[in-house]
């Protein structure tokens, strides 16, 4: 199986949902990372364009210790929106590169616009990506595959429905987490925020209600042509 997550920032597929995609790549699927904004105002002191080119570094290192691809489709930071079809056009092209059986992102009602945004950007290029003559420079056309939402920032306002239990995979995204050095160091001056016991918490939350040490958790897009009679989560 293909599995393709397409998160917003270089640190948010290590939050949300690198415990799942981990356990996939056990299992011997392939796994390709996506993010669709840079990162670049994730600082105080440095500056965008240098600090554009340390989170896709970051997000690089992070994601070579489990082995997966990385992409970017290189968005400035707040300027993510779903109504700018050149944004939709790079992301109709990294679903036609990585052809998934399945999309992981950002829930709808995540806890800023430009996760939000993601989250529309994948709900309409992963439709128009299956169709052959709308952009059909942009590769071969694909599958309408399934999608998953992922938990929102803290919980809040997320009802999920699936669980994956990562308490095997815990320590290895904690490590990998570990890696968004600027973002740590941003997190905690900016917002106070100690990220990695955060969402260490956060995960145990997860897996107490579904009676496993650490879990993430999910929702599935239920929506005509995105529903499977089988299980696609690890």
């Amino acid at each position: 199986m293909r599995v393709l997550a397409i998160m917003c920032h270089p640190d948010d597929m290590e939050l949300c949902c690198s415990g799942t995609l981990i356990k996939y790549k056990k299992q011997g699927h392939d796994v390709i990372a996506c993010h669709v904004a840079n990162g670049n105002m994730g600082h105080v002191v440095i500056m965008p364009d240098e600090l554009r080119q340390i989170r896709i570094n970051e997000a690089k290192r992070a994601a070579a210790m489990a082995g997966f691809e990385v992409l970017t489709a290189d968005i400035g930071d707040l300027t993510v929106n779903s109504a700018d079809m050149e944004q939709v056009r790079k992301i109709i092209k990294i679903i036609r590169y990585a052809r998934p059986d399945v999309i992981i992102t950002h829930a709808p009602e995540d806890y800023c616009s430009d996760h939000s945004e993601v989250s529309k950007i994948v709900f309409k290029a992963s439709f128009d990506a299956s169709c052959p003559h709308f952009m059909p420079e942009l590769g071969p056309s694909t599958p309408v595959p399934a999608i998953f939402y992922s938990d929102t920032s803290d919980g809040i306002n997320f009802i999920p429905t699936e669980y994956v239990d990562i308490t095997e995979e815990m320590e290895l995204k904690e490590q990998m987490l570990a890696c968004h050095e600027s973002q740590l160091k941003w997190l905690k001056e900016h917002d106070g925020i100690d990220i990695i016991a955060v969402q260490r918490t956060i995960a145990a939350f997860r897996g107490n209600q579904c009676r496993v040490k650490y879990a993430e958790c999910y929702r599935p897009l239920l929506a005509s042509q995105r529903l499977r009679p089988y299980r696609l989560l690890p």
